[in-house]
């Protein structure tokens, strides 16, 4: 009994660990690749990006809860610095384009330079200090 006792409690906390492990990076943004900040994927895919500033494309579903919370987030970052453009893509009706930007969880935010490149990256909710740490140099 002791021994099946012992094997549970380890189970559990091992699931623990790698549940950790594989949540510590949620919200937490991030650079893009080179690959994936080519302009022309971006205006290929249709996405309505400003052309005289950042834009930050959010991920969501009307059943996703966190995504109202990035939403929230990121109308208030998007607000605070004047010119940044917010574009929210519904995953439900747009399935080819979160699968054009290999959108697996939601909510995830990519964030475009002026010209279209994707700069930045962020799976789960985004901490407004991030966000504004990232699309602050995108503005000069």
């Amino acid at each position: 009994m002791t021994a099946a006792v012992t094997a549970i409690a380890c189970a559990c906390g091992l699931a623990g660990l790698v549940g950790w492990l594989l949540s510590r990076r949620s919200g937490a943004v991030r650079a893009t690749s080179a690959r994936s900040g080519d302009p022309s994927h971006a205006q290929a895919a249709g996405l309505d990006l400003s052309g005289t500033g950042p834009t930050v494309v959010h991920f969501s579903a009307p059943w996703c809860g966190p995504c109202a919370r990035v939403r929230q987030v990121v109308s208030e970052v998007c607000d605070g610095l004047g010119n940044v453009a917010h574009v929210e893509v519904d995953l439900d009706s747009n399935p080819v384009l979160a699968q054009r930007f290999s959108v697996l969880s939601l909510p995830t935010t990519l964030i475009f330079d002026d010209e279209g490149r994707q700069r930045y990256r962020a799976a789960g909710v985004p901490s407004a200090a991030d966000l504004r740490s990232v699309l602050t140099p995108l503005l000069a």
